[in-house]
């Protein structure tokens, strides 16, 4: 598969909006570094509000509607609480998408949250699904890409894996199989990159929360993403920028 140009793709996540976890300055310089990068998409992975109640989902289309390029969002933990996921679908959109730019990028974002737990669950229903849309990837030579909220692998310098995918060794058995580009995931506020297979699992931190880890600062992940090349970048909002890893195709 040959892309005819560059894609490029910022993936934000763990948001947070609330009136106690939600760092609304940070939020829009990094509104603002999105904007003047002109991505082709934006991915968000999950919790976009803090106890899915209405009001915060309210106030999250607001902050959303700030991004020009289009965004694609799929729903975390903390959304599904307080009966959210109904909310979600109802201001934000679907729960899980499949979506394709150019005949030659696919990205599915797959619904990983549960009523009012923390941990994730895919199930088998939606792993079909996924399935049979990654097959058309194949029949048809396209990139793909899946988005979900939960880690498939864990991740380090995250204490315990109490919230992990509960049918992670079934999702991950898939995903390798189907030769997945790449998986974005959140959730742990940690950026990370691991390789298996032909498969990057790349974790992003927490665009706008408080709660960080260690001396993490908020951040956000791009993709440029070229016919011999991906190259992925962590980018911190006091403007610095880390490389996690840049991949011949």
């Amino acid at each position: 598969m040959i892309m005819n140009l560059m894609t490029i793709i910022a993936h934000i996540s763990d948001l947070h909006i609330s009136n106690a976890t939600f760092n609304e300055g940070v939020f829009k310089e990094i509104v603002n570094q999105i904007n003047e990068l002109n991505p082709d998409m934006i991915i968000l992975t999950g919790d976009l509000t803090n106890n899915g109640y209405y009001e915060e989902f309210c106030k999250a289309t607001e902050y959303l509607s700030m991004f020009k390029s289009p965004l694609f969002p799929v729903p975390g933990n903390h959304d599904a609480r307080n009966v959210g996921y109904e909310v979600f679908e109802d201001l934000i959109g679907d729960l899980s998408w499949v979506l394709t730019k150019d005949d030659d990028l696919t990205v599915i974002g797959l619904d990983s949250s549960d009523p009012d737990v923390d941990k994730g669950h895919i199930g088998r229903p939606q792993q079909l699904w996924m399935e049979n849309e990654l097959n058309k990837c194949f029949i048809d030579s396209r990139f793909s890409i899946v988005a979900m909220h939960h880690h498939v692998i864990s991740v380090p310098k995250t204490g315990r894996e109490r919230n992990v995918l509960s049918d992670a060794g079934d999702i991950l058995q898939s995903l390798i199989e189907n030769n997945v580009d790449i998986v974005m995931c959140g959730h742990k506020h940690a950026h990370h990159l691991w390789k298996m297979e032909n498969t990057l699992f790349v974790n992003a931190g927490s665009t706008s929360s408080i709660k960080l880890r260690g001396n993490d600062v908020n951040s956000y992940n791009t993709y440029e993403i070229t016919d011999s090349y991906i190259d992925i970048l962590l980018n911190q909002v006091n403007g610095n920028k880390l490389s996690l890893g840049k991949f011949n195709r």
